[in-house]
């Protein structure tokens, strides 16, 4: 096991179960609330949500970040279930590729108009989680729904 694994993926798991826990409380409906202006709906929110764990799941397998991929799956930004199915599977895939590295693997530089070591990478994508976190808060609020626990003490 790498030195990331051991040291670091357990608040990476923490915090994708933040998430989790997000999801948990939605409905369907929930998916298509929009606050108003150019915002989007919270499902298309959540999907690219999931394009940006792609982006990175991919950038850990080819050293290069790519920002180009968007879910061709019809519908996915209005199934909790299918989302939820999905971000499972990338969680895994993003895991695995994390877990295959050697010490020495973390180190080598992702390039992404600029280069970031993989463990530096990492930290980038952990702050887009809470990106996400932030802007999701947000709806949440607006629809007046409660806030999971752990968003609360780590977000709110």
């Amino acid at each position: 096991m790498n030195r990331f694994m051991q040291e670091q993926w357990p608040m990476f798991e923490g915090t994708l179960g933040m998430r989790a826990q997000m999801m948990d409380i939605l409905t369907d409906a929930d998916l298509e609330f929009n606050p108003g202006g150019k915002n989007m709906t919270l499902g298309a929110l959540c999907r690219e949500m999931g394009e940006i764990d792609y982006s990175y799941i991919q950038s850990l397998k080819t050293f290069t970040q790519n920002w180009n991929y968007h879910n061709p799956e019809p519908g996915l930004d209005g199934t909790v279930a299918r989302l939820k199915a999905w971000y499972t599977s990338l969680e895994a895939e993003m895991k695995a590729a994390i877990s295959a590295m050697s010490d020495d693997d973390l180190k080598k530089p992702v390039e992404r108009g600029f280069a970031l070591p993989v463990e530096i990478q990492m930290q980038v994508y952990l702050q887009a989680l809470l990106i996400f976190f932030g802007k999701a808060t947000i709806y949440l609020k607006a629809m007046n729904k409660p806030l999971p626990k752990s968003i609360q003490e780590w977000i709110w």
